[in-house]
């Protein structure tokens, strides 16, 4: 005898409703799962906390499982998603963090201060040219705000700015 619809889902367990992120703004986000952290993963808080601010559920699931899979295979995995509805990055990265996700929010359009990178790596702005290969006049022209770095620049500072010696290594690389 064919059981009934509602018998069928009772049978696979209780739903759970998604209590969505009613405002807020788009947010980009890294997320990083390293094999040693799987022992704190938990993947259905993670798939709420990205299907809360808007991905959908299958979205969030296919970003868990490939989390879970490059990990797996490279020791450490890395996902980017952009959320539609964030309430705040801090309410972001600490849900993530409780489900065993590091997350790092990913601002392309934020201003990067060029005279601080420089200044706190202790170079001079021809040392700043020469290992990171840019023109000494472009980086007079950020410095003073005559020009604006595009997003590309954005990116490449940021990446100097966060790892300096990794991003000189891999500029003076010629392999």
């Amino acid at each position: 005898m064919k059981s009934s619809l509602k018998a069928e889902f009772a049978r696979l367990g209780p739903v759970r409703a998604i209590s969505r992120v009613r405002s807020g703004s788009r947010a980009r986000f890294a997320l990083t799962l390293t094999r040693e952290g799987w022992p704190d993963l938990n993947s259905i808080a993670v798939t709420m906390a990205l299907s809360r601010r808007g991905l959908t559920m299958l979205a969030a699931k296919k970003t868990v499982e490939d989390l879970i899979r490059q990990s797996s295979e490279q020791a450490e995995g890395h996902a980017i998603v952009l959320l539609p509805m964030t309430d705040t990055i801090e309410a972001v990265i600490s849900d993530l963090a409780k489900a065993g996700i590091r997350a790092i929010h990913v601002d392309h359009k934020a201003d990067v201060d060029v005279a601080l990178i420089r200044r706190r790596l202790k170079l001079s702005r021809r040392q700043f040219a020469l290992w990171y290969g840019l023109e000494e006049e472009t980086i007079k022209g950020w410095e003073s705000g005559e020009r604006t770095p595009d997003t590309a620049a954005k990116s490449y500072l940021r990446a100097i700015s966060n790892r300096p010696e990794a991003v000189r290594e891999a500029y003076a690389h010629t392999e």
